[in-house]
């Protein structure tokens, strides 16, 4: 059943946090830039990413630090890394928060993959191969979106 496969308060607010950002990142990914509704979705995103990454640390899977937690402190740095040079007006900022924003939500989704993984594959072996392939899929699908958008905007 699909309650038993979230552990505990810290699994389920985690898994709410990360539904509620990858909503809340396409939202962002998908409408127009700049406005105030990109603005109040996005703070939305961040504190959501926020709350998940450090809920993440939480959560031994693997018997102690593994690499998702490595990717957790990678993501929290993407959304640092977006959010910060914004909120601090620096010079190039808006270059600084598009393409750390947007590969911080391809991250996320990535990140859905190795989830998934974790609670449907019950092979080692099959794990990895599924979740490097969905991975690079995805990636690979954002890394497009992503160039086009850069194009469209002017920053490339």
């Amino acid at each position: 059943m699909f309650v038993d496969i979230i552990d505990g308060v810290i699994g389920w607010f985690h898994f709410i946090t990360s539904l509620l950002a990858m909503l809340s990142g396409a939202i962002v990914i998908l409408n127009k830039k700049g406005t105030l509704f990109h603005k109040r979705v996005g703070y939305i995103y961040v504190v959501s990413m926020i709350s998940l990454n450090v809920s993440s640390f939480f959560i031994i899977n693997f018997g102690g630090f593994s690499v998702f937690h490595f990717f957790a402190i990678l993501s929290l740095a993407t959304v640092l890394g977006a959010i910060i040079p914004t909120v601090r007006r620096v010079k190039n900022w808006f270059h600084y928060h598009f393409y750390f924003m947007s590969w911080s939500v391809v991250g996320l989704y990535c990140a859905f993959w190795a989830e998934v993984g974790t609670r449907f594959v019950d092979n080692m072996r099959d794990f990895w191969w599924m979740v490097a392939l969905a991975t690079g899929v995805t990636a690979f699908i954002g890394a497009k979106i992503i160039n086009k958008q850069a194009k469209k905007l002017k920053l490339k």
